[in-house]
């Protein structure tokens, strides 16, 4: 069992700090985190730490170990609060070291996860011939969810969510990537953006609809030469990593595992999520210190 996670932080925050006039009830300390800081360090919950601390303290307990964060060129924040040195920092009995992702000449932003993951990949070429798993910096995803994909057998595998039982608005909810499998329960595709028409493809035959939330285990050796090959999409002009991962799993048939889940994963990308994520940390970390994990 391979303990490595690369968590994807490198990204501008692009929504988070261009939406507009903010509708409910925040901090004004929180929309002032929100505007200077990567999302992934916004201070949230009872005693304002960064929302990072949170996912990685469930890392630890579903059993992970080994932790490259992607960081943006200019995020000294992150280094300054996980260790300073770029490899093996010590936190908390984790292991923590920045792949760097920087943003291209001619480009307000980095080029995408697919260059994230490359990124970590290029600094742990020690990991050749394991698995790893990589997910967002700002999603919340459970030590469920993180040791399932830690456990598992396959040479990939995503959790497969179950879209009825995410707690955001249904307009929200449609825009997120639906999931194809075959009948094995083995991924086909992901489509991202679905339309209506996608979508209603997408149910199985109890009517469920899975989405992905970003969360993978890949093989190292399966999706590093495939990531050289995502050319940028030609809307959002970004690598994106569900692309590799579904272009491994048409290669490669039978190798990604469609795990299935059905809880909510809190998100931090709009301004509006700030206050829903504040009362669910209050609620289900009260309490909560590294000191006692």
């Amino acid at each position: 069992m391979y303990q490595n996670v690369i968590i994807l932080a490198g990204g501008v925050s692009s929504r988070m700090k261009k939406s507009g006039p903010v509708t409910v009830n925040i901090d004004e300390t929180l929309l002032n985190d929100a505007k200077k800081k990567s999302k992934a360090m916004i201070g949230v919950g009872e005693h304002r730490r960064p929302f990072l601390d949170y996912l990685l303290y469930n890392v630890k307990k579903a059993g992970y170990r080994d932790v490259v964060i992607v960081v943006g060129e200019n995020d000294q924040l992150i280094r300054d609060s996980y260790g300073k040195s770029y490899t093996n920092n010590n936190f908390h009995g984790l292991t923590i070291s920045y792949a760097v992702q920087k943003i291209p000449p001619g480009r307000t932003k980095p080029l995408g996860t697919v260059d994230a993951v490359q990124q970590a990949l290029f600094l742990r070429t020690d990991w050749a011939g394991q698995t790893f798993t990589v997910c967002n910096s700002d999603n919340l995803y459970t030590q469920r969810a993180l040791r399932l994909l830690l456990e598992t057998h396959h040479a990939g595998a995503l959790i497969d969510y179950n879209r009825r039982a995410l707690l955001f608005d249904q307009a929200r909810i449609e825009q997120f990537s639906v999931i194809q499998k075959d009948k094995n329960g083995f991924l086909t595709n992901i489509i991202e953006k679905p339309s209506p028409e996608e979508i209603s493809l997408a149910r199985d035959e109890t009517g469920r609809i899975g989405v992905s939330m970003n969360i993978f285990r890949l093989s190292y050796d399966m999706i590093f030469p495939i990531l050289g090959r995502i050319p940028l999409h030609p809307v959002r002009q970004e690598k994106e990593l569900p692309t590799a991962v579904a272009l491994m799993a048409i290669e490669h048939p039978t190798s990604v595992a469609a795990i299935p889940l059905s809880e909510h994963v809190p998100d931090l990308t709009h301004p509006a999520d700030i206050a829903v994520v504040q009362e669910f940390l209050k609620r289900e970390f009260a309490g909560f210190s590294w000191d006692e994990s």
